[in-house]
């Protein structure tokens, strides 16, 4: 009873200390506005109405230009885009600071931004090596961000215990650029460029607006100084994702799918294009193997003519011309009841027109055949060229119908 209890308690213990082990911190960053772990953007999104009270929130996945929720011609609206990557190309480029230009806020935060997009805003960002080279980052355990808005007033930092993940311009316009923002070594990771009536600002530490940063102490305010940057006249504040699933998109193209795997390696290659080879001989030889011979079904043969002949010559033996006339003359209507399912029973000029008909033949043999299958039933005798002649009527008959 007692080893029973001791058992039961260790087993306990252990469960216990799964379920406890199992509640791991989530480290995915997902950027994405409904997600509520660590690196989601629910509380930036959800607090976009705390700071913009008369402005309709909402988001929107279509690419720029396409909107369902921003007009391309109106003004006083603003787009909010949270990504890892900000992959715009120059075509999408074009479109954003055309928006911008008509009196519109675009609002950037990301880690990297596209090449295109670089060049129409003039600046150049710095990465890490490992970024460039495709690497696993290393973490740091501690973002710290130093804030300027209004610009040259007055800088606070901010900081909490998470990734880091920022970066900085080393190169940008100093006179069409404004610089908001700065990381713990006070290089500049946030800029302001006008456009037209409107402004692009870029920010280049995207984990300032996750979860975790903006409920660590009083985070919020950075969140606050950010976003107050954007024009309180706003009447739309839209939350896009367009770039957030593209950005997820052009991670799933580029992975390489397990046969671009083997054709990449020669060995693995060679051993894909061998088994191949081998499975398509095995097939082969299978279906060698296993065809069953297809009989050749010949056409069907008109047996009629040869059976007269038969018939005709045992009874020509024995010289019964009249009696060989009638046999013939019998097998002749039963052919014609049984092919061309005929009555017989009126031997008449309507019967010579419906065989005619049937067979497709001239009307003048199948007259005189039928003509003398009649005189049969009163004849006393049929002279030997009335048999050749009528076998060679009955043999013509065959051979056509």
């Amino acid at each position: 009873m007692v080893l029973a209890l001791v058992v039961a308690a260790i087993l306990l213990l252990l469960y216990t200390g799964e379920r406890i082990a199992g509640r791991v911190f989530d480290e995915r960053v997902t950027f994405r506005k409904r997600d509520k772990i660590p690196y989601g953007t629910y509380v930036a999104y959800e607090n976009l109405k705390e700071m913009f009270p008369h402005a309709t929130i909402a988001s929107d996945r279509k690419e720029p230009g396409d909107w369902d929720s921003l007009s391309n011609y109106g003004k006083g609206q603003a787009l909010m885009i949270v990504s890892p990557y900000f992959n715009a190309d120059e075509e999408e480029m074009k479109t954003l600071v055309d928006f911008v230009k008509r009196g519109n806020d675009v609002f950037v935060s990301t880690m990297k931004v596209s090449y295109q997009a670089e060049k129409m805003i003039g600046c150049d960002v710095f990465y890490p090596m490992q970024l460039n080279m495709g690497m696993k980052m290393e973490e740091d355990d501690t973002l710290k961000l130093l804030i300027d808005v209004p610009a040259r007033r007055q800088v606070e930092q901010f900081s909490y215990p998470g990734k880091k993940r920022d970066f900085y311009f080393y190169e940008y316009d100093t006179i069409t650029t404004t610089v908001l923002g700065y990381n713990a070594h006070s290089q500049p990771n946030f800029l302001q460029l006008n456009a037209g009536k409107g402004h692009f600002f870029l920010h280049l530490a995207p984990m300032a607006f996750s979860n975790y940063f903006l409920l660590h102490k009083n985070n919020m305010a950075y969140y606050e100084k950010a976003l107050s940057v954007i024009s309180p006249n706003t009447t739309k504040v839209i939350w896009d994702e367009y770039f957030l699933a593209k950005e997820q998109r052009d991670e799933r193209n580029n992975k390489p799918n397990w046969l671009a795997v083997f054709l990449r390696d020669r060995s693995l290659r060679w051993a894909l294009l061998t088994a191949l080879f081998a499975l398509l001989v095995y097939v082969l030889m299978e279906m060698r193997r296993k065809q069953r011979s297809i009989p050749v079904i010949h056409k069907p043969k008109n047996d009629s003519l040869d059976f007269v002949k038969t018939i005709g010559r045992l009874y020509h033996d024995k010289g019964d011309h009249l009696n060989l006339s009638r046999k013939m003359a019998a097998y002749f209507l039963e052919h014609v009841r049984s092919r061309y399912k005929l009555a017989t029973t009126e031997l008449d000029e309507e019967f010579v027109q419906n065989l005619r008909f049937k067979t497709g033949m001239d009307i003048d043999p199948i007259r005189e055949i039928v003509s003398f299958i009649v005189q049969l039933n009163t004849a006393k005798s049929v002279t030997d060229q009335q048999l050749i002649a009528f076998h060679k009527q009955l043999e013509s008959f065959y051979k056509i119908a």
